[in-house]
């Protein structure tokens, strides 16, 4: 992988996730109007509280953007992929056994296949070296 790459990509999803996090924090109903899903109103503190677990993957995203233009060694950033990946997909699995049993609408697919995704290469990426190779 090439290090300019490495470096949007963590920057991308940083930053993803720290707007929405932040944004499920102070007003979640409006959060969930831009992803076009629906919840009963008595849920949105709960919702906050799941902001807060979003806001600190996009920070530990930013984190690993920050490692990598430093350039130091990629151990650090690869605990970060490790753990935000880790943490990609419980919530897309959960997401996905939530929405099959009928307790998720449809509409949480795209909050599934994103962080699946992002997992599904961080993962890879780790078993296939990308980030100790990454290169400018």
């Amino acid at each position: 992988m090439k290090r300019p790459l490495l470096i949007a990509y963590q920057f991308l999803t940083g930053l993803s996730d720290t707007s929405t996090g932040l944004l499920l924090i102070v007003a979640p109903e409006f959060a969930l109007r831009l992803m076009r899903l629906h919840v009963a109103s008595d849920t949105l503190p709960f919702l906050s509280y799941i902001g807060v677990f979003v806001l600190s993957v996009g920070l530990a995203c930013l984190y690993g953007g920050l490692q990598a233009l430093k350039d130091v060694p990629s151990d650090r950033l690869e605990v970060v992929w490790l753990l935000t990946a880790i943490t990609r997909a419980l919530v897309a699995v959960f997401v996905v056994v939530k929405m099959a049993s009928g307790a998720l609408e449809p509409g949480w697919s795209s909050v599934a296949l994103t962080d699946g995704a992002i997992a599904l290469i961080q993962f890879l990426g780790l078993a296939r070296g990308w980030l100790p190779n990454a290169r400018i």
